[in-house]
């Protein structure tokens, strides 16, 4: 009875088209962002903000990008890390060539740079689709593998394509421990969580979806296959870059060619499926189930008495993943998210059965 919603009439357009239109659910995101920003940090330990929170927190940023090309646009991708890490390198780039370059500039830049591939790489996307544009985007995964590999100046005349940074610092506080780390990463997800929201509630984010569902009916409404589809290649790769930048900054601090390879591709994918194509709120449960699975794995047969190699515990993992992903696309394509949508409804209806 708590998620009804009698008495609450809109009286305006602005009012009926807010993000969050039922009460409960306003309250519950501000008491959401109060304990992620105000409680977490003081009692979280720290393996718990390295291990989980921070992984889960780029992850998600990630897997936001991809579904706003992959799950509103319908444009199949899977060079993801390719974008990542061109992102993570152009950051360094930036931070390592420009004295006094601040930390969330190298980042932005990184992005914008992911941006241009990312749009260089979707333009195939405007003669082929389905399995076809798969397949070129794929290329630039391998492309970006071997770029970073042979051309010493994109990693500073690294020869093995391995680089690091330290004394992170954003307007002169120190990003050094957990806790900052953990506040930066959550602060930028807010941030493009709500910008994602907006877009795709607005008039790009329609006609993405109507790319989405039908390319030629939605030619023939006016809508310009070119704009729509190489700004959600633009916008994806750009989000996907902030998201390398930040796993390379903040999680890995060093890393090399291999942290973005296509397994990182394919990882972010399974995130979109799981946690629902075409949703905002899919992009964090898919990001969650990835990161916490694994855990899981090697904690769940101790809790038992049982143990398991870690090679069987990976080889679990993947297994688990192909299986709820053939599950999903049959029982429910659009994945968690959809029932945690279903759930919501059921509560505003409770106890009536309509």
């Amino acid at each position: 009875m708590l998620y009804r919603e009698n008495g609450q009439f809109k009286s305006t357009y602005r009012a009926d088209q807010q993000v969050f239109p039922i009460l409960q659910d306003r309250v519950f995101i501000l008491a959401l962002l109060v304990f992620a920003f105000a409680v977490v940090p003081l009692f979280a330990s720290d393996y718990l903000f390295r291990a989980i929170l921070i992984p889960f927190l780029i992850l998600s940023l990630a897997a936001l990008g991809l579904n706003i090309l992959v799950g509103y646009c319908g444009q199949i991708s899977l060079g993801t890390g390719a974008f990542m890490a061109v992102g993570a390198y152009a950051a360094y780039n930036f931070h390592v060539r420009i004295d006094g370059m601040p930390l969330l500039a190298s980042l932005l830049l990184g992005g914008l740079c992911a941006t241009v591939v990312g749009v260089l790489f979707g333009i195939p996307s405007l003669r082929i689709k389905g399995l076809y544009l798969a397949v070129a985007t794929l290329a630039a995964q391998f492309f970006v593998d071997w770029a970073f590999l042979r051309i010493n100046w994109l990693t500073n005349n690294s020869a093995s394509g391995s680089v690091s940074v330290a004394g992170l610092n954003l307007f002169g506080l120190p990003v050094e421990t957990a806790v900052q780390k953990y506040l930066l990463c959550l602060a930028l997800l807010v941030l493009f969580a709500m910008l994602a929201k907006n877009l795709v509630r607005s008039a790009i984010g329609r006609e993405w979806m109507a790319m989405r569902d039908m390319d030629v009916a939605a030619a023939v409404i006016g809508i310009r296959p070119v704009y729509a589809k190489l700004t959600a290649f633009a916008v994806s790769s750009f989000i996907v870059g902030v998201a390398g930048a930040l796993w390379g900054f903040v999680h890995l601090s060093t890393w090399e060619p291999a942290a973005f390879n296509i397994d990182r591709s394919f990882q972010l994918l399974f995130m979109v499926i799981i946690g629902g194509l075409g949703s905002i709120m899919g992009s964090f449960f898919g990001a969650a189930f990835i990161v916490l699975l694994p855990i899981l794995l090697n904690q769940i047969p101790g809790w038992f008495g049982l143990s398991i190699s870690t090679a069987l515990a990976s080889h679990l993992e993947f297994m688990i993943f192909g299986a709820l992903i053939v599950f999903f696309l049959i029982v429910e394509p659009h994945g968690l998210a959809r029932l945690w949508s279903t759930a919501k409804e059921k509560l505003r209806l409770w106890p009536f059965p309509h």
